[in-house]
């Protein structure tokens, strides 16, 4: 054997060894992404007409960034949820209204994105939209960000009503000027839904479904999307009026963690 055909052979039995070893070593083989159980449906499959603005896939939201875990704009629910909401959007279609859902259901590694942001101090980009009355040493103590959520359960949705004919709501811009979240609907951030007297994941009183201060219009509209709602078994987190879980819950003890996306619930 000549030297140079030995230096090759040797060269190929180190590769092998190094590819063998790579194979082997622990974490070497990707484990595969948890699916949803088959009782989780994408909203779009049971009714295509309510309106999806998955807000935590983008970057407008009291973070600024996308969230971990939202692949897809998808809103996934449990089954029995997503049913009654088909049933109150029929019943608002024939009203001239649509329904929106922001958030639906929201994966532990979501949550956890949410807890190591609000331990952030410095990270205040977008606090003069979200939260511009709260100081963020207060988020836990106040209940504006907690470790666990009901949305990882899957039954609880975030949502709104858009008047028809929708008219687009237009992509934020990163780095854009700011508005209150609470300030008049032509100067918060443009929202194709009707006025509910705040936007969406405003951190501040005035999101409780039933403060005092907001009246009219607004009280209406709130009144109307809260009234339709827990007439088919939804119930209503008194500090958010956007936020509801359909009752009885299929896992009122189980938090997922499966991602945001339709291979999580092909097939269902």
């Amino acid at each position: 054997m000549t030297g140079i055909n030995r230096v090759l052979r040797a060269l190929a039995t180190t590769a092998a060894a190094l590819l063998a070893l790579t194979a082997a070593a622990p974490g070497a083989v990707a484990r595969p992404e948890p699916k949803a159980p088959p009782e989780f449906v994408d909203l779009h499959s049971v009714d295509p007409t309510i309106i999806t603005e998955m807000r935590y896939t983008t970057a407008h939201n009291f973070m600024g960034e996308p969230v971990d875990g939202y692949r897809q704009p998808v809103c996934i629910l449990t089954r029995p949820a997503a049913l009654a909401l088909r049933t109150a959007q029929r019943s608002l279609l024939r009203q001239g209204y649509s329904l929106k859902v922001y958030d639906c259901y929201r994966p532990q590694r979501a949550v956890d994105h949410f807890v190591r942001w609000a331990k952030d101090l410095d990270d205040q980009v977008m606090k003069d939209e979200f939260y511009p009355h709260v100081d963020k040493t207060r988020l836990f103590e106040d209940g504006y960000i907690a470790e666990k959520s009901g949305h990882s359960r899957g039954s609880t949705v975030d949502l709104t009503l858009v008047q028809l004919p929708a008219v687009p709501t237009r992509p934020y811009e990163p780095g854009e000027d700011l508005a209150p979240c609470y300030a008049p609907q032509g100067e918060r951030f443009p929202d194709n839904s009707v006025d509910m007297g705040t936007g969406y994941d405003c951190f501040d009183t005035l999101s409780h479904t039933e403060d005092p201060r907001v009246q009219g219009e607004q009280r209406a509209n709130r009144q109307l999307l809260k009234g339709t709602l827990t007439g088919l078994g939804f119930v209503n987190l008194a500090e958010e009026w956007w936020h509801f879980t359909f009752k009885p819950e299929l896992f009122p003890e189980t938090y997922f963690d499966f991602p945001v996306a339709r291979r999580s619930v092909a097939g269902h």
